[in-house]
């Protein structure tokens, strides 16, 4: 009977490996769908930038004005969003607003 329990929790870990590791991938490759252009994002080679081009096999980012090419499987994690779509007046608005409070000040 004790020759039994040894083999059976060396499949039984190693099925949790192999389930814990594909969790893990299919988290990166949802992590990776999800970046779009605008976001600030950091390379495994540790470099950041904001996505300029993105598509099934690469990436191009602008950093500081300089466009990089990499493969997207290059991407580490995406450091901040793109910022969220507000209209151009608003912006404007809010902008002239903040202004004019600094003014009256």
């Amino acid at each position: 009977m004790g020759q039994f329990i040894f083999p059976v929790l060396m499949l039984g870990l190693l099925g949790w490996m192999v389930f814990s590791q594909k969790k893990q991938q299919q988290n990166r490759v949802n992590a990776l769908n999800q970046i779009k252009k605008g976001d600030e994002i950091v390379t495994i080679g540790g470099l950041y930038g904001i996505v300029d081009e993105i598509n099934d096999q690469k990436v191009v980012l602008d950093i500081d004005g300089i466009y990089l090419t990499f493969d997207r499987s290059a991407i580490r994690n995406r450091v901040t969003e793109a910022a969220s779509t507000v209209p151009v007046e608003a912006a404007i608005e809010g902008t002239n607003e903040e202004s004019d409070s600094a003014i009256e000040e």
